[in-house]
């Protein structure tokens, strides 16, 4: 593991596929937020409608970050529900299939940095 990785104020540490089975648990509960932190202070935020799902990676508080996509999936869906209640609808294009998006996940955790096939929308 190239840094340890962990939910925002919970102090065990997660490999690839924990973090993965945890987010599809929580996906599964209705728990569509979760923000995971790396011991270098990198943030990723997770959020999915149960379909699809935001990955929005930063490499500190207040960094805009990057956001993985999916170039070329046309349409858009809501059903994005953060954690204040607040319910969002993105396009389809600026998110990921929710089975790519924990693959992804774990690539991350795993490695450090996001598998190379997958896109990023740069927001810096």
């Amino acid at each position: 593991m190239a840094q340890g990785w962990r939910v925002l104020e919970d102090d065990r540490l997660l490999d690839g596929s924990a973090a993965s089975a945890l987010l599809q648990t929580r996906v599964d509960q209705g728990l569509l937020t979760t923000y995971l932190q790396s011991d270098t202070g990198c943030l990723l935020t997770f959020v999915s409608n149960g379909a699809r799902a935001m990955i929005v990676l930063m490499e500190r508080a207040g960094d805009p970050g990057q956001h993985a996509v999916s170039p070329g999936d046309a349409g858009s869906s809501g059903g994005y529900v953060l954690d204040n209640g607040q319910e969002d609808t993105y396009d389809d294009a600026d998110t990921v299939p929710l089975a790519d998006a924990l693959a992804d996940v774990r690539a991350i955790v795993d490695t450090g940095r996001p598998p190379r096939e997958m896109r990023w929308a740069f927001d810096r």
